[in-house]
């Protein structure tokens, strides 16, 4: 049996190191590797972020909006077992999460994200010749 095992995992392992190395390929090809590059390739990874914060935020709003009912339902047949305050928690803390994109949504507009209050510097390009000469 655990030669059957070993046997398995090594195949698994074999696949997966094969899986990695096909995909990273693509990452080396055009052999772009200056921080430039490495920056917008950051930026545009985190682009989509806020999108799944967002969803993440709603689902479990609503999640423990429900769960918050339930625990008051429990509370309404059991005074003595379950207290009100634990699905009073709930709700309001649900409600804090689905509320959580429109009160983002709302600092963006009203701050701005449009980058004209500050601008980042730009480093067009680095010399060292000057500062090693004492110039």
């Amino acid at each position: 049996m655990i030669k059957y095992l070993n046997a398995k995992t090594t195949k698994l392992s074999v696949g997966v190191m094969i899986g990695f190395l096909a995909g990273t390929s693509d990452a080396y090809a055009n052999n772009d590797t200056n921080f430039g590059s490495i920056a917008k390739n950051i930026t545009e990874s985190v682009s989509d972020l806020p999108g799944l914060l967002s969803a993440l935020a709603y689902l479990f709003g609503i999640l423990l909006g429900v769960l918050g009912i339930l625990k008051i339902k429990d509370h309404v047949e059991n005074p003595a077992q379950t207290q009100l305050k634990d699905g009073a928690i709930r709700l309001a803390a649900g409600g804090a999460l689905f509320a959580l994109p429109i009160v983002f949504q709302a600092m963006s507009s009203t701050i701005g994200n449009e980058g004209t209050a500050v601008a980042p510097s730009a480093l067009n390009s680095v010399n060292f010749d000057s500062a090693l000469s004492g110039n």
